[in-house]
């Protein structure tokens, strides 16, 4: 693996793992929220020491097919859970 290769690997990790953690505060709205935020430790200490881990392009496109299918199966809680906010803030 190339030096190169390296820091694209680790850019797109990085990507990958600061876009779920983004979701922190949305994540809190839902129902079973609390459970993936418990996650959330894993994955900031993770983050924290990826430059220490040897990667490949299958590794990180398994990451990012993980994380692309992630946010896709939360689609529908975080709309649905906005979508109660919003009842609430409705002046009638």
């Amino acid at each position: 693996m190339t030096d190169s290769s390296s820091v694209s690997y680790l850019v797109r990790i990085t990507n990958c793992l600061q876009t779920i953690l983004e979701l922190e505060p949305q994540l809190e709205k839902l129902e079973h929220g609390n459970s993936l935020l418990d996650e959330f430790a894993v994955l900031k200490s993770f983050l924290e020491k990826i430059d220490r881990v040897d990667l490949s392009e299958s590794d990180v496109q398994r990451i990012e097919s993980a994380t692309a299918n992630f946010l896709k199966e939360l689609q529908a809680p975080l709309a649905m859970a906005e979508a109660d906010e919003n009842k609430g803030r409705r002046l009638q």
